[in-house]
């Protein structure tokens, strides 16, 4: 039978006494399911969003293996930012408050960095802290976490979103292999599951998500009817407003002139050929993944690789070639449990291809009419705007020192830095569109890390 009352898990009395004391008395769906593994000692993966109650869960864990007689560093809680780790120790601090003497250290960028020091010198029980500080400290000798017992990695998705697997792997290489490490994520996509697999060993799986299928692509296929393809794909756009669509075409000319045809009419649109050099290509992918451009029109080869989770739509300007691979481009979408939308256009001579494809799949689809559209509708711009820095590894610049330069003293939020990418010799960051402004200010006043780099909008 599922436990849902704290008082039913073998925790100490002080931790019962600090659950009871927060007015908490049954376990939410997440803590229901990842406490008693995480009391048990064993590695764990929680698919879990900010607000299911998933802070407690890990919180209760660490606290549970603490030794407090013992003043070293035994528990490391990582964050993609300081907003969330600052919640995070808040509420581990209101948890232990019936344990003796629990201490619980903060270390995050943008923030000054001489009380950190102080404050690493007096000791800690608990780190709670941004992947680029925490690294800052072990670097410089100043943080030892050889005695760490627990290892979580919190909202692991927005870490790798925000460029920190280097990171990551760094601070992890420095924490003992008989650690327990406690992974939670919103989503799994490919670079979750890489991870999980360095990191854990024989993990638990907890999700909040219901068992099964959870998600679908419904797939819809239009008669163009003699109608032009971009103009087609511009009505659909326009029509459904996904926030993310990738538009496939045939060739590597059909691309071009599609993004062209897009662009003309107000969208902000990638392109992926293979006239693109390597550099053009990663900087096109980062604009996408970071949600500073709406559309991306490619050529399967050019996307083959492309892993984006979160993808709302998939256009098939041109009916594939084969089955397979129309099999494969709108699998792209419907990832991670979420919905999926794809979309197929057909005119006369592409019947067969359809009629193959539906024989092919078990299809059960008819050929419609494109959507009417209402009058005045506009394209639409998407929600962030990526930065571009002219320095990059090669300058040594870090995803931790580009987000502590935004969210320093008088800086943007946390939550509204997105995707960071750091390349050889340049960077990119996403910011929300309502403090784009903000953000540049703020780089090209402060620098990073007390120097200097040019900066510019790129989307």
């Amino acid at each position: 039978m599922t436990q849902t009352c704290f008082s039913q898990l073998p925790l100490a009395q002080s931790l019962l006494e600090g659950v009871a004391a927060l007015g908490f008395e049954r376990m939410t769906p997440i803590q229901s399911q990842a406490l008693p593994i995480a009391l048990s000692g064993r590695d764990l993966i929680g698919q879990a969003k900010t607000g299911s109650g998933k802070t407690v869960a890990f919180a209760l864990g660490l606290l549970h293996r603490l030794q407090v007689e013992r003043y070293r560093v035994q528990a490391l809680v990582l964050c993609p930012t300081r907003e969330l780790a600052d919640q995070v120790a808040r509420e581990i601090r209101r948890l232990a408050r019936q344990m003796h003497n629990v201490k619980v250290l903060t270390l995050c960028g943008g923030t000054p960095m001489g009380p950190q020091i102080a404050s690493l010198e007096h000791g800690a029980h608990i780190i709670v802290g941004t992947p680029g500080r925490v690294d800052d400290h072990i670097r410089k000798g100043r943080l030892d976490l050889s005695e760490v017992a627990t290892l979580v990695l919190d909202e692991a998705d927005r870490m790798l979103d925000m460029g920190f697997a280097e990171t990551l792997e760094a601070i992890v290489a420095t924490t003992p292999d008989a650690r327990q490490t406690l992974l939670f994520s919103a989503t799994f996509p490919r670079d979750i599951a890489s991870l999980s697999e360095r990191y854990l060993r024989t993990p638990a799986r907890v999700s909040v998500d219901e068992p099964g299928d959870a998600h679908t692509i419904e797939q819809h296929f239009y008669s163009l009817n003699g109608l032009a393809r971009a103009q087609a794909v511009e009505r659909l756009l326009l029509h459904l407003r996904p926030e993310r669509c990738v538009v496939f075409c045939n060739t590597k000319r059909d691309v071009k002139a599609m993004a062209q045809t897009l662009e003309a009419v107000g969208f902000k649109v990638g392109a992926l050929h293979g006239d693109l050099e390597q550099r053009e290509r990663d900087i096109t992918l980062a604009l996408f993944a970071s949600h500073s451009l709406s559309v991306l029109v490619a050529t399967d080869v050019a996307a083959r690789g492309l892993d984006i989770s979160g993808l709302d739509m998939v256009i098939n300007a041109d009916m594939a070639r084969e089955s397979e691979v129309h099999v494969h481009r709108v699998g792209r979408t419907g990832r991670a449990g979420r919905k999926g939308l794809a979309l197929s256009l057909v005119d006369e001579r592409e019947t067969h291809k359809f009629e193959r494809l539906c024989d092919y799949s078990g299809l059960d689809a008819n050929l419609e009419s494109l959507p009417d559209l209402a009058a005045g509708v506009t394209a639409f711009r998407p929600p962030m705007v990526t930065l571009q820095l002219d320095g990059g590894r090669k300058q040594k610049v870090r995803p931790g020192d580009i987000l502590g330069a935004l969210t320093g003293a008088d800086g943007v939020a946390g939550e509204d830095v997105g995707k960071i990418h750091v390349f050889d010799f340049s960077a990119c960051v996403a910011v929300r569109r309502k403090v784009v402004d903000e953000a540049l200010e703020k780089i090209r006043r402060d620098g990073l890390k007390g120097r200097r780099f040019r900066v510019r909008r790129i989307s």
